[in-house]
């Protein structure tokens, strides 16, 4: 490292994060990583991802530890207990400290994903031992916010704020979160606003409009609101339930759709909708992958992300990579990038939600616009540009 003759094609890149495909069911980060890994070896570098077995909250991955997926060296250490993925999300991988002594060493740079995980306390440990410079991405999880306040400023005490301290450079999302890293007291000359990015080859061939309809017995008539994500509190499903509930008796004809993993709160959302009295207007479906992914999203005739808190929701990027208008809230973190361009920022408030829930429902011209500039918007998005400011990152700290 560090001698003229050095290419960023040569790279050997350590990319570390608590969870990798298959297992979707933790959100975002999981396809981040995933996609910015292949896109990093089509680009000719050597990538190696330390991950957990983890396959959801409360099963592992039944697949061997070592495993190349796209080109990529994944290492699937094992969890030291499913009990504490599920009730503090909280992945331990002892077998990783032996093998990060002996590994770490060889690579050119290191990318942390998320912030408050035991590989990252783990990897930056032997990073800093034999000189190895890493970035970290915290995809939004730096706020002390939620559940579990406590815990995490102790985090942040014994391990975090050296964490921050010690990488070359973090990468935020969005300028709410580059704001989110100043705070803590990272020097500016560390942060570097990079947008999520998405594989537009995936949405090049869609589904047409139909099936899912047919597929789970909503008419031809009935318009869809679409939510698809994490079923947690902070995605703010309360607030969308209960402006649904208006809208459902003033429009006829909607179907509110939800998709994805419960994470722990799924029955307290059912028993809302049940005091709602709107369960015959509501279909909540597991997790989807794939083209019955696909499928939602071109069905839908507006997708929403009622967020309590979020940084760079995937969500919104594969949605409009199907050409579906969007509703977020301002808590999104990213409403400069959509607002009346892709679809309505909203306050946190029921009313709000539904005045935008009936806009973009009865409004057919305006609905229109959103579904054309989402053409347009989603290219600024293609992950070969994300990659391409990670290379520049990784090369300057390497050098």
């Amino acid at each position: 490292m560090g001698n003229a003759e050095f290419k960023v094609a040569d790279m050997k890149i350590l990319e570390v994060v608590s969870y990798f495909p298959p297992a979707y069911a933790f959100g975002g980060p999981v396809k981040v990583a995933y996609q910015v890994s292949r896109e990093l070896v089509k680009r000719k570098h050597e990538v190696v991802v330390y991950t957990s077995d983890a396959r959801d909250f409360g099963s592992r991955l039944r697949i061997n530890s070592d495993n190349i997926i796209d080109g990529i060296r994944v290492h699937y250490f094992r969890n030291l207990a499913l009990t504490l993925v599920k009730k503090f999300k909280l992945f331990v991988t002892p077998q990783l400290v032996s093998h990060a002594k002996e590994e770490v060493e060889k690579f050119d740079v290191i990318h942390l994903h998320e912030y408050r995980t035991f590989q990252n306390i783990v990897i930056a440990h032997y990073a800093k031992k034999y000189e190895v410079p890493y970035v970290l991405q915290a995809h939004g999880s730096l706020p002390r916010i939620m559940a579990k306040q406590r815990l995490k400023r102790i985090y942040d005490v014994l391990f975090g704020y050296r964490l921050l301290r010690d990488a070359s450079r973090v990468i935020a999302l969005s300028q709410v979160e580059a704001e989110q890293y100043r705070s803590v007291g990272v020097p500016e000359e560390k942060i570097e606003v990079i947008p999520n990015g998405i594989d537009l080859s995936e949405y090049a061939d869609l589904p047409p409009k139909g099936y899912f309809k047919r597929k789970f017995g909503i008419t031809a008539k009935e318009k869809i609101v679409l939510y698809l994500g994490r079923i947690h509190r902070i995605k703010g499903l309360d607030i969308l339930a209960q402006a649904f509930a208006k809208i459902a008796k003033e429009l006829g004809n909607v179907r509110l759709v939800i998709v994805g993993p419960d994470d722990g709160y799924l029955g307290e959302l059912k028993a809302l909708i049940n005091t709602l009295k709107i369960e015959d207007n509501v279909l909540i479906l597991g997790p989807l992958y794939g083209e019955d992914k696909l499928e939602a999203y071109v069905e839908a005739d507006v997708y929403v992300l009622p967020s309590r808190y979020e940084t760079f929701p995937m969500g919104l990027l594969e949605a409009v990579a199907c050409g579906t208008p969007v509703i977020l809230t301002e808590n999104c973190g990213v409403a400069e990038y959509f607002r009346d361009k892709a679809g309505l920022v909203v306050d946190l408030n029921l009313n709000h939600l539904r005045e935008a829930l009936i806009e973009m429902s009865l409004n057919q011209k305006r609905q229109d616009f959103f579904r054309e500039n989402c053409k347009t918007l989603i290219e600024r998005f293609n992950i070969s540009k994300t990659v391409s400011k990670l290379e520049e990152v990784y090369e300057e700290i390497v050098e």
